[in-house]
């Protein structure tokens, strides 16, 4: 098919142990009581001074030591915490990279920087849950997340430390735009364990079903849905044809997991807002995999882990505002795995990022509208055979069709350059 609601709810964390991997930047979190965070996009307020964990300036380059400043909700702000193994992984949503420890030092003292993402257990975090919050806490060298001279004054910079109960060393995540469904009582570890694709970057072997759910009507999934990693199939013809019923929606700021989804599908997934689509393989796509609906520009999708197979024509179909981020996804024998639409009813900006991709036989891997602002980004790219990975349309109103201005990397649109794309 073609085409939030920010929580007022701020979660405190402390982290001391626990961790979660995906290849990123991850952060491993526990909050006061029983219930881990949903992945989605957080802002880190630190126990210690009441300021935010910030990228100066919101620079997009390797290397920039974090540090704390007013909170702003500015987009260096904006963290985005996924499920990585059996920790966290936090993203800069603003360019892409990870957090992590500078030279992956195991030392107090060094830099907590934001990094190109590569999956090393530096950039991983384990989150525990302290009094009313959590230690972050580096994965690599077991210690947490800290400001300079435990100092309370904007701009001093981060860093990692020895844990122990000190304020600075305390974090609240506060969801940012609708992204995430914390619980005001954290569980001392996270609750998902995917069953397949645990290669970091989309090339892990393809799960088998649990058993098999036939589901011939619409599935309101809610604000959590866990599949248990059963076979759902039973709407729509099979095949791509426009206008098929969904076989789930997730309401905004919901996430389904564990899931496969197989012919016929009908039209997949629909998110109605933010929403987490985590370790969910589409055994064959009928018209769509997944569609983004939500009309809020701060609305914020999560593809985290899983895969699709057989999607003749395309598979995330983006209609609504809003930035989706496919990571650790594998996409098999399909035509494109993003298309922003460049002729809904409705004309947005649209952003795309994908990180830890692995496609084989697939044409293209995203086709935005420049003319509306839209932008794509890209990392950890292994593409079997040959695919264009970015093509720029002319979005138009409805009935109409977009016209294609270009393909290949630009510093505005397309963004990514021949490290960040391996071929074989």
């Amino acid at each position: 098919m073609r085409q939030a609601r920010r929580l007022g709810v701020r979660l405190a964390i402390t982290v001391t142990a626990g961790i979660m991997t995906t290849g990123g930047m991850v952060a491993v979190l526990t909050t006061p009581a029983s219930a881990a965070p949903s992945n989605g996009n957080y802002t880190l307020v630190n126990g210690g001074s009441g300021l935010c964990a910030s990228v100066p300036g919101q620079s997009t380059g390797d290397g920039v030591q974090l540090a704390q400043s007013n909170c702003s909700g500015a987009a260096g702000q904006v963290f985005t915490l996924a499920s990585a193994g059996s920790g966290y992984r936090l993203t800069a949503t603003h360019s892409g990279k990870c957090l992590g420890v500078r030279d992956a030092s195991t030392s107090a003292g060094k830099a907590v920087q934001q990094e190109s993402c590569t999956g090393a257990a530096s950039q991983t975090w384990q989150l525990t849950a302290s009094g009313s919050g959590y230690r972050v806490v580096n994965a690599n060298g077991g210690k947490c997340l800290n400001v300079k001279d435990n100092s309370s004054s904007s701009g001093a910079l981060l860093q990692q430390n020895s844990c122990d109960s000190a304020a600075t060393k305390q974090w609240t995540l506060t969801p940012a735009g609708g992204g995430g469904n914390p619980d005001p009582t954290p569980t001392p570890t996270p609750t998902v364990t995917p069953t397949g694709g645990t290669g970091g970057d989309g090339s892990g072997a393809w799960p088998s079903s649990t058993g098999n759910v036939h589901t011939p009507t619409t599935r309101n999934a809610g604000t959590f849905f866990d599949g248990g990693m059963k076979r759902y199939y039973g709407i729509g013809d099979g095949g791509q044809g426009e206008g098929q019923d969904p076989m789930f929606t997730v309401a905004n700021g919901g996430t389904i997991q564990n899931v496969i989804l197989d012919a016929p599908a009908g039209d997949g997934i629909h998110c109605e807002g933010s929403c987490t689509i985590r370790n969910v393989w589409w055994n064959d796509v009928g018209e769509d995999a997944a569609t983004f609906k939500g009309t809020s520009s701060s609305a914020t999708y999560l593809v985290d882990g899983g895969g699709a197979k057989s999607g003749s024509d395309k598979v995330f179909q983006h209609n609504g505002a809003g930035t989706l981020t496919i990571r650790n996804f594998q996409v098999h024998g399909s035509g494109k795995l993003y298309r922003a639409c460049g002729n809904c009813s409705s004309s947005y900006q649209r952003h795309v990022v994908m990180d830890g991709i692995t496609a084989r036989s697939t044409k293209l891997l995203a086709g935005i509208n420049s003319n509306w602002g839209d932008t794509a980004r890209f990392s950890r790219i292994t593409v079997y055979g040959s695919a264009t990975i970015c093509e720029r349309y002319k979005g138009v109103p409805k009935g109409s069709e977009p016209t294609k201005i270009g393909s290949g990397p630009d510093p505005v649109h397309c963004r990514y350059s021949s490290s960040d794309i391996t071929y074989r």
